[in-house]
């Protein structure tokens, strides 16, 4: 499709990119209706997905690099400067290119269960750039989707896909309501409930025996409080063995250690 010339900030064709830094306004906006991919990498893996694109906005000079990947997209392609896009976003985009995609419909638990060997499950992991740490280390090492409890971080966010590099949309997710059934639900489905924690009492993660036909779902909680007590109960807890005057690790360090050593079919 042709490109447009954007010349006004206050164009409503790039309504999408208004106020990209103000979490409160993108909720509002986006809701469950839309997402915003931000970087040349990110739109290209957005082009791959199955997620249908709204607009793309981009600089002059990153239009000369994306044309071939953008010759063929089914929507509004939008060029302009770099000080109107600055007034868009509401900062410096020195990235000079995002786009807007359709968020789709939501995947179904039951769908990924019975779909998926291995599974992560995030409990409280309210910071972006973690979330999205872990989509891509999930998709990189073999795990088949994601379950997200109520106060997780939306994993569409702009940071999110981001930091994932686009990875987060070749993920499943699911986005929990009902957190304790959601867990009972994904154990009656045969999954082994592995929870990361720091706890000395924990069995060490190179102890976890994984025999041919078994489902693991692995647990990790937010930096901080880790998995809740409740979430706890549940699970057979697991831990990465550390240095004694070592507290724990970054949640997306541990959660990419844990994949690449309890994923299963990775290609050698």
């Amino acid at each position: 499709m042709e490109p447009v010339a954007i010349t006004e900030a206050t164009d409503p064709r790039v309504a999408d990119y208004i106020g990209l830094r103000d979490p409160r306004h993108r909720q509002q906006l986006e809701g469950d209706e839309f997402f915003i991919a931000e970087g040349i990498n990110v739109i290209e893996r957005l082009i791959a997905s199955q997620y249908a694109l709204r607009s793309v906005l981009i600089s002059p000079r990153r239009y000369d690099r994306m044309e071939p990947m953008l010759r063929e997209v089914d929507c509004p392609v939008y060029i302009a400067d770099r000080d109107v896009m600055t007034q868009v976003a509401g900062f410096d985009l020195h990235r000079g290119a995002v786009a807007s995609a359709d968020r789709g419909r939501p995947t179904e638990l039951s769908d990924l269960l019975a779909a998926s060997r291995t599974i992560a499950v995030l409990e409280g992991l309210n910071d972006p750039e973690n979330l999205g740490a872990i989509a891509r280390s999930a998709r990189a090492l073999g795990i088949d989707g994601l379950v997200l409890d109520p106060t997780c971080a939306d994993p569409f966010y702009r940071r999110t896909v981001r930091v994932s590099m686009g990875e987060v949309l070749f993920l499943p997710i699911v986005r929990s309501s009902d957190w304790i059934t959601d867990l009972d639900a994904i154990a009656a489905h045969g999954f082994r409930l592995l929870g990361l924690t720091p706890a000395h009492t924990a069995t060490s993660i190179g102890d976890v025996s994984r025999v041919e036909g078994d489902r693991l779902a692995l647990l990790l909680g937010a930096e901080g409080p880790g998995l809740s007590s409740h979430t706890l109960a549940r699970v057979e807890p697991i831990r990465i063995p550390l240095r004694g005057d070592v507290d724990s690790l970054n949640v997306g360090h541990a959660a990419a250690i844990a994949f690449a050593l309890l994923a299963v079919d990775l290609p050698d």
